[in-house]
């Protein structure tokens, strides 16, 4: 399972006093995500059924943060012709949720990320390298302060160099997605700058050249 975020602006319809919350946490159509990715009306009809179904709901996190206990419970969620409108509560007693309380009280968040599983998706035959996603399994929708794509970058980027190895075609090509990049330009760059790293790692014992690239690469992946 690949567990991907996509953000919206939050549009915040009321959060009152008393920590609830109710707005939009996806909006259907519109521009591709850093995947390339744009979410179809009844994208998410099998999860929630399958949700209520168990008398479960999605996490509320913080920042996508699952090390943390959630913060709050989002009570209600229904598609409409808009996107996928959701209520919830924020724990008040939590410091946490009080302190996201606070900042959607006055208007400073940035807006809503969900945590969803690709199920279903079809390709945009008008724009090329742009995927429309039909089925996902939304797992936890999170209040941030900052985009989750550029975030999830860092975090991937820091796992390659940390473990100064390479990384494979397409962990390095979800990187790109998440930068921004089409799935047609990811591909391209993967294949024409990795591609060749990783067929002569492969093909025999690593010399100083091809230490020095390897080490080149990852240097540049840092910054």
């Amino acid at each position: 399972m690949k567990l991907f975020h996509k953000d919206v602006r939050f549009e915040l319809k009321a959060v009152d006093d008393e920590g609830v919350l109710e707005g939009y946490a996806s909006i259907f159509g519109g521009a591709p995500d850093a995947y390339g990715d744009v979410i179809a009306p009844g994208a998410f009809a099998d999860t929630l059924t399958q949700h209520r179904r168990s008398g479960t709901a999605p996490l509320m996190l913080w920042g996508h943060n699952s090390s943390e206990p959630p913060i709050g419970n989002w009570t209600e969620l229904a598609e409409d012709g808009k996107g996928l409108w959701v209520k919830g509560s924020i724990d008040l007693d939590d410091a946490l949720g009080a302190r996201v309380h606070r900042a959607l009280k006055r208007k400073a968040m940035k807006g809503l990320s969900i945590g969803y599983e690709t199920k279903a998706s079809e390709d945009d035959a008008k724009r090329p390298g742009v995927r429309i996603l039909t089925q996902v399994d939304l797992w936890e929708i999170s209040p941030v302060n900052f985009p989750a794509q550029p975030r999830a970058a860092v975090d991937t980027v820091k796992s390659f160099t940390e473990a100064d190895e390479l990384p494979s075609l397409p962990d390095f090509e979800s990187y790109l997605r998440e930068a921004g990049f089409s799935k047609t330009q990811a591909a391209a760059i993967a294949s024409k700058g990795l591609g060749p790293l990783l067929r002569s790692e492969s093909g025999r014992d690593s010399d100083d050249e091809e230490d020095a690239l390897k080490r080149s690469f990852l240097k540049s992946l840092k910054g």
